[in-house]
């Protein structure tokens, strides 16, 4: 029996409880996706065209509720292109936090496959090449593999399969070197793969002085659960992206903890 609350004229079972729940939260994740962007004002603008439909048919305005109808409706299609950039993010949101490869019960229990241990990534020769790329201005792009396969980014780059140490890493991006541009993978405790290329972001709003490492680096934290380190080649300074944030001009010790922290998280 469905448990029914009248409130006024109003009747209320669980279900509405449960629809209205769900709308709120879908609303705030769009408002969170959207918020401070273009985007945002462009969504207000349209939802308050909305709700003057609904106050014009509310109140039996025939003419104006047909006019806004029509604009409604290819309001709907201009929103999709509008909001492909937000619309796309909210779609890597969902399927990384949906992975079902990413999922260690269900890959134990469903899909039968044993649980192998995780080779731990050394960070301190990785932090202290960053200190050296940082202070000679070399600049660098570096992704630290986390629980996503990226065999297609190792693919566009060249395999190595080598040891991490700081002297190899300061060869690779050395001016002279042929695999310094691109990114390095490193993942599994080993440097996978060198001068490979990352999904750059096409977010709108990242200011003009955010250049193309940069831009890679947030385009690979928002298509991948991978920590990217990037070294300015102009300022010197490190910066980190995860989960499509970019933390900018960042100490080193800062971006020891940082990284230890979003690496040893667990899975989900």
């Amino acid at each position: 029996m469905m448990l029914v609350v009248r409130l006024g004229f109003l009747d209320v079972g669980w279900l509405d409880v449960l629809d209205i729940t769900v709308v709120s939260v879908l609303l705030y994740q769009i408002y969170n996706l959207v918020r401070g962007s273009v985007a945002s004002r462009v969504f207000v603008g349209y939802l308050s065209v909305y709700l003057f439909y609904l106050v014009a048919k509310a109140l039996g305005l025939h003419l104006l509720t047909t006019i806004l109808e029509y604009f409604i409706s290819v309001g709907a299609l201009a929103l999709i292109i509008l909001f492909q950039q937000e619309i796309r993010r909210f779609l890597l949101l969902i399927g990384k936090s949906t992975n079902i490869g990413n999922n260690r019960w269900v890959r134990r229990w469903l899909l039968r496959q044993a649980e192998q241990p995780e080779q731990q990534t050394p960070l301190r020769p990785i932090l202290d090449a960053c200190k050296v790329l940082a202070a000679e201005f070399a600049g660098g792009l570096l992704v630290l593999q986390r629980h996503d396969d990226l065999s297609k980014v190792a693919d566009s780059g060249e395999q190595l399969d080598a040891e991490i140490s700081k002297p190899l890493l300061l060869a690779i991006f050395n001016q002279y070197s042929p695999l310094h541009d691109g990114a390095v993978l490193i993942g599994e405790g080993r440097i996978r793969a060198a001068r490979c290329i990352l999904p750059v972001s096409d977010d709108a709003e990242l200011p003009a002085s955010m250049g193309f490492r940069h831009r890679a680096a947030l385009g690979m934290s928002e298509a991948s659960d991978a920590a990217v380190v990037a070294i300015s080649e102009e300022t010197g300074r490190l910066s980190l992206a995860t989960n499509g944030n970019l933390d900018v001009n960042l100490s080193l010790h800062d971006l020891e903890e940082r990284l230890q922290r979003y690496l040893a998280a667990p899975k989900a």
